[in-house]
């Protein structure tokens, strides 16, 4: 796994798409950042983070949608199914080499921490709360990307999947109120209030769990049928 995780990684920093996702998001936060500032005289560091779900929602493919297209399109998905090494850690080191480059992604967002410190008294608490959660929502978010991945060889087809599960999971609550504790960005939301819980820790790692395991399944099935 920590070969595949190796090259993965490496992979995101050789080609423009790790940088255009921190880019993109960055800049994407950057404009709340000062929206949020300038307009609203906001100086909580959390808040942030409910418009950088949003923004997590339409640029995690960026990240994803080319995990298994890619390979599947280009032929070299039969490397990787008659590969000596196992399904499950192939899929492990894709899943962490993207977890890693979020997890850069949101340590560059520390900076906006240190100016709101400088011009007001953000809570730390709710800040690394807030941090927390994000990430976990961001795993839970790339491990459905890679599952959409794993279905189809366009990559363009596994985007639009992917996002529109994402937008599907965010306003289903609000037409069936049932389904609002099995909301990704509503259990964040807790998060960005400082509330730490069992539960929505849970749910987040369920739900990774969950689709790394179906992707793992997928390819199986498919080198089966080879």
């Amino acid at each position: 796994m920590l070969a595949i995780l190796k090259k993965e990684f490496k992979s995101y920093l050789l080609s423009p798409i790790g940088y255009i996702f921190v880019g993109l998001f960055l800049l994407m936060f950057s404009i709340f950042f000062m929206v949020t500032i300038f307009n609203y005289s906001v100086l909580n560091f959390e808040y942030l983070f409910i418009n950088g779900a949003t923004i997590l929602t339409f640029i995690t493919p960026v990240l994803t949608m080319r995990m298994f297209s890619e390979e599947r399109r280009n032929g070299t998905e039969q490397l990787i199914l008659t590969s000596p090494r196992s399904i499950t850690s192939v899929v492990l080191g894709k899943f962490f080499a993207a977890a890693l480059i979020m997890l850069i992604t949101e340590a560059c967002t520390l900076m906006y921490f240190a100016i709101l410190k400088y011009f007001g008294d953000p809570s730390l608490m709710v800040a690394l709360s807030t941090l927390g959660g994000f990430f976990l929502l961001a795993l839970a978010y790339i491990s459905f990307g890679m599952f959409a991945s794993s279905l189809t060889e366009n990559q363009i087809v596994a985007c639009v999947l992917t996002i529109g599960v994402f937008i599907a999971m965010w306003f289903l609550p609000n037409m069936l109120p049932a389904l609002s504790p099995f909301s990704l960005i509503n259990i964040f939301d807790k998060f960005t209030q400082g509330i730490i819980s069992i539960k929505e820790i849970i749910t987040f790692v369920t739900f990774t769990i969950l689709f790394v395991l179906l992707t793992i399944i997928v390819l199986q099935r498919r080198k089966s049928v080879k």
